[in-house]
């Protein structure tokens, strides 16, 4: 379908849908600095017309056709990225819909979830990690504890965002170091295809309005935060995560699944970081069953859960 622009409150954002409006909706949520091509068009349809289910992607502030400031002067915070969310689905006249977020955008979607509850009939937490670091429910000191034990990121990753240097004025430049960085965000244990990355991020490059704003979010202030802990959320959550996630390793996912109540875990062998096209069938199908289940307290994993971190 055509992208359609909207805007409210002075604030202009691109959004796309895919399938009937009178179904399901599912609201996808990308990582802060990553537009919405980064949940492929063919991810979309395959959601889209395997429910059936009413899928919405769009850009985020400074990705993409969405409003773009000046690089360094963002003049918004991370809790406007949140609010967005809701912005975007009042624009489709839809009162509440299923979250599906990855990596930041998890973040943003449990911030979603304790801030704008009525908006969220369900979770769906893709490569993340909790937005409340250190928040517990316990009373005791072993879950924070364990919290800030949470295993960093892979040497390989931090020797890439320490070292990485790209000029971004230059576009093939550009397009070399977010490929480079694609690579390292795939975790190195299944092939990585160069050609399908180098084909997404040259799409992204060219079609945003200024690829060097999205640098933006690494500025964003958080806003304030939320008076509720991840033990409040009520909905049905999902989480999956990528055994060899080199931003966050795998624990994050455990924890994250720990926090928040009667949530389940789909672990995916071998996958890194985001939404590899080799697990589509089998997140499409986890999305699919989650969203279509009345059984908020079903503790079964689905396919491929369990599998152990290594």
């Amino acid at each position: 379908m055509a992208e359609r622009m909207i805007e409210t409150a002075g604030i202009r954002l691109c959004t796309e849908s895919f399938g009937n409006p009178s179904d399901p909706p599912v609201l996808l949520i990308m990582g802060t600095g990553a537009s919405m091509l980064w949940w492929e068009e063919g991810f979309c349809r395959m959601l889209a017309e395997g429910g059936p289910r009413f899928v919405i992607r769009y850009d985020h502030r400074d990705t993409g056709r969405s409003v773009t400031h000046e690089p360094g002067r963002p003049g918004y915070s991370g809790a406007d990225l949140v609010d967005d969310a809701v912005r975007v689905l009042d624009a489709h006249g839809i009162p509440a819909a299923h979250i599906v977020g990855v990596s930041a955008g998890g973040a943003l979607a449990q911030l979603l979830a304790l801030d704008h509850a009525r908006c969220v009939l369900s979770l769906v937490l893709i490569s993340t990690s909790s937005a409340l670091p250190g928040d517990s429910d316990s009373d005791s000191d072993s879950d924070s504890d364990r919290d800030l034990d949470l295993p960093p990121p892979t040497e390989e990753f931090m020797r890439f965002v320490a070292t990485a240097r790209v000029d971004w004025s230059d576009a093939d430049a550009v397009i070399d170091h977010q490929v480079a960085y694609a690579r390292v965000l795939a975790g190195g244990r299944r092939p990585f295809d160069e050609t399908a990355a180098r084909g997404l991020v040259r799409r992204d490059v060219e079609r945003a309005n200024d690829f060097a704003a999205a640098r933006n979010h690494d500025l964003l202030p958080d806003g304030e935060p939320p008076r509720a802990s991840l033990s409040s959320i009520a909905v049905p959550t999902l989480v999956i995560h990528g055994t060899a996630d080199p931003m966050f390793p795998f624990r994050h996912g455990e924890a994250l699944a720990e926090r928040i109540p009667a949530a389940r875990l789909l672990a995916l062998a071998d996958a890194g970081h985001g939404v590899e096209r080799a697990d589509w069938p089998t997140i499409v199908a986890a999305i699919l069953d989650h969203t279509g289940s009345t059984d908020t307290g079903s503790t079964d994993t689905g396919a491929g859960a369990g599998e152990g971190a290594s």
